[in-house]
């Protein structure tokens, strides 16, 4: 049995997260999704909100052999509590494996875990949780780029935190437009 772990902090999950963990599951007998948190970052969702959008969007595929966790710390510390082997990350052509490959070294010095590097579905390169986070703040169109399930909270989640820009890109629209 080989275990893989997926982490990242999937603030939101995107259909380019969903697509990695997919593949990973045909590739591994066990496959574990952390949401990795990180005290340096200020995420939109809370741990447990983006533990559950992750669940609800693979729930409807009917995953069995995936968990999704979160941690705290070391991601070699969690591989090791699950007897995982392996960290498996997407790569997007953004310059993710400039920063990705230090990680992975620093991983295999402290855990003696490898890292495997599967790269992003062409079609979905181009999406990670910040794009998606900015168009969805003017009003954009994010369907296809998120699992169904993540639009209505994102958009509530924008609105709350007073970061919504679609109502005033809406009005500056109209002002401009030729009468």
């Amino acid at each position: 049995m080989t275990i893989a772990v997926c982490p990242g902090s999937f603030d939101p999950v995107t259909s380019g997260h969903i697509d990695v963990i997919e593949r990973v599951s045909h590739l591994f007998s066990h496959v574990h999704v952390v949401v990795a948190i990180n005290s340096l970052k200020r995420p939109l969702f809370s741990e447990k909100e983006r533990v559950q959008m992750i669940r609800d969007a693979l729930n409807a595929d009917g995953y069995s052999q995936i968990i999704v966790e979160s941690t705290e710390g070391l991601i070699t510390d969690y591989c090791k509590k699950v007897g995982a082997s392996v960290i498996v990350k997407g790569l997007r052509q953004n310059g993710d494996y400039d920063m990705e490959l230090g990680q992975a070294l620093v991983n295999r010095k402290l855990g003696d875990i490898e890292t495997l590097f599967l790269p992003a579905d062409p079609m979905k390169e181009h999406i990670s949780s910040t794009v998606v986070k900015d168009v969805a703040r003017y009003g954009g169109d994010i369907s296809g780029m998120v699992p169904t399930i993540v639009i209505g909270p994102l958009v509530a989640r924008l609105k709350e935190r007073g970061l919504w820009r679609a109502d005033h890109t809406q009005q500056r629209n109209n002002s401009t437009t030729p009468q």
